[in-house]
């Protein structure tokens, strides 16, 4: 009978071992469910503020409204992330806002200013991310402060902008004349013509294909797409017949030949496009101040970009490229009519015969919910004799294409490795020159 009941003991104390084991094994499996939660909730929170801090420095040119365009783009790609667990909504704790969003100069003194703004820095707490065991640990013990049943997860990032390894231009691109770099003997708002059906010479514009041949697809197709591998010393292709761009090229407008899907056509924010005066037909632009040429020339047909219109040679709804992007103006200014449009730019309707459709403009419109900044504002390399990149420009297109064929003006901006540089790209950061792009630095 002591030895039946030594062993009823034994049993009993197992039982309390067995249990205290199995809460200690559930207080390890609790630290580990909840914090692995928290480091997912982190994790996924980096990766929205990462977007979040790119896509805001990616605006920052020191142009006008570069602070509200970096604050929106940062806000839009931050949100559309999903987190805490994957959560669209973010589990209802709330998203990133304006006031998290902030600039600060090259001394990292914080700024609101658009021409000092450098770094952008995006910060987030996520409030409350719920635990599971930990919970169930606090109402066993009553240990509430060891035990807590939310906890708040923080991330922030900063960015830049930065030299590029690789650039996505469009295919056009100018053979450096005997000017030196980064201009190439150019200046800030000259208007140039892209030839359509001639070779060009030093100093001229031309279709080239990114990828070094000569179809014509694949110059409709890199114009449509976009190309992010190009690198300094990359040898360009000649394009003979370029069947198809005048399409691709309207899209960036805002101009297409029937309904098409705009989120997949994407224009700039605005359509609104610049011929000279004293074109034929005429065009609807002369800027009041004229500039100087590096031959010592002057002119008038210049400046689209951030000009001011002479209203006396000017049609009457004629503003800078600047301000009606900030409007999202149409091709027909405030309508959607296309023979309209061609009136205002061309000075006739029938400019584009095959062109039916144009964007609406507003702030509700298909320009400001499908715009993108690289549509009009764009990147173009700068050749050796050999058609080989050795750098880069920042340009305006200036109006759209009646057929493939078309000679088009582009206005020079200036360098694409400039600081105040409108022009981004989304290449691979970490090189020595060229267009910049944002670069996280924290």
């Amino acid at each position: 009978m002591h030895r039946k009941a030594r062993r009823h003991q034994q049993r009993g104390a197992t039982i309390i071992t067995m249990a205290l084991m199995l809460l200690f094994l559930l207080g390890f499996m609790g630290f580990a469910l909840d914090f692995g939660r928290l480091f997912i909730v982190k994790t996924e929170l980096q990766t929205a503020l990462d977007s979040c801090a790119l896509s805001a420095a990616q605006e920052l040119d020191l142009q006008p409204n570069a602070v509200n365009r970096a604050r929106s783009a940062g806000i839009t790609a931050a949100n559309l992330n999903s987190v805490n667990l994957q959560s669209p909504t973010w589990d209802g704790k709330g998203k990133v806002t304006d006031a998290e969003i902030t600039f600060y100069n090259t001394s990292f003194t914080l700024t609101t200013s658009d021409a000092a703004a450098t770094y952008a820095e995006c910060s987030h707490v996520q409030p409350d991310v719920r635990l599971w065991l930990l919970r169930a640990m606090a109402a066993f013990s009553g240990d509430f402060a060891t035990f807590p049943a939310t906890h708040d997860v923080g991330a922030r990032a900063i960015a830049k902008r930065g030299s590029s390894q690789t650039a996505c231009p469009i295919p056009v691109a100018v053979k450096a004349g005997a000017g030196s770099p980064p201009l190439y003997g150019f200046v800030p708002g000259q208007w140039v013509i892209v030839w359509g059906t001639r070779n060009p010479g030093s100093g001229e514009f031309g279709w080239y294909n990114l990828d070094g041949s000569t179809n014509a697809r694949a110059t409709k197709d890199q114009l449509e797409g976009g190309v992010c591998n190009t690198r300094i010393g990359d040898q360009l292709g000649t394009p003979g017949a370029k069947t198809g761009v005048d399409t691709v090229w309207n899209y960036r407008f805002g101009i297409y030949k029937n309904n098409v899907d705009h989120q997949l056509h994407r224009p700039d924010y605005s359509g609104y496009s610049y011929r000279p005066r004293n074109a034929s037909p005429a065009g609807n632009w002369t800027n009041a101040t004229p500039i100087t040429l590096a031959d010592g020339s002057t002119t008038v047909y210049c400046c689209a970009w951030n000009g001011t219109p002479n209203p006396a040679a000017s049609h009457a709804s004629a503003q800078n490229f600047a301000t009606k992007r900030s409007v999202n103006a149409s091709y027909d200014d405030i309508g959607t009519d296309i023979r309209h449009g061609s009136t205002i730019v061309y000075n006739t309707q029938n400019q584009l015969n095959s062109f039916q459709v144009v964007a609406t403009p507003g702030a509700n419109g298909e320009y400001a919910r499908y715009g993108s900044s690289d549509r009009r504002i764009a990147t173009v390399p700068v050749l050796d004799d050999a058609n080989r990149v050795r750098d880069y420009l920042c340009i305006l297109l200036l109006h759209p294409m009646s057929g493939p064929n078309d000679d088009v003006r582009l206005e020079i901006i200036g360098s694409a490795g400039s600081p105040s540089s409108p022009c981004t790209t989304a290449g691979l950061p970490g090189g020595a020159a060229g267009p910049l792009v944002p670069v996280l630095v924290r």
